[in-house]
């Protein structure tokens, strides 16, 4: 199984994360899920992330980067979509 570029963390009763999927969906941007509810390894990387909040979607990047619970514009910037 090869590792996808972006990682969601999230859950599925989290309308963020829906969105998220559904935009990365639209433009054909694979993704890995992981389900925080499911994952407690993952709970623990968003905990971490995010001073011991757990805000979601937490998105990683292949460059080390990450964005919490962003706007689609966030994701368009961050994807570098707006051509």
């Amino acid at each position: 199984m090869s590792v996808k570029p972006v990682v969601i963390i999230g859950a599925d009763w989290c309308g963020d994360c829906r969105r998220a999927r559904q935009f990365l969906d639209t433009y054909d941007i694979p993704y890995q899920w992981i389900d925080i509810d499911v994952d407690k390894h993952a709970e623990q990387i968003v905990l971490e992330i995010n001073h011991g909040f757990r805000s979601i979607p937490t998105i990683l990047f292949e460059d080390g980067s990450t964005l919490v619970e962003p706007t689609n514009f966030d994701l368009i910037t961050k994807l570098d979509l707006m051509n």
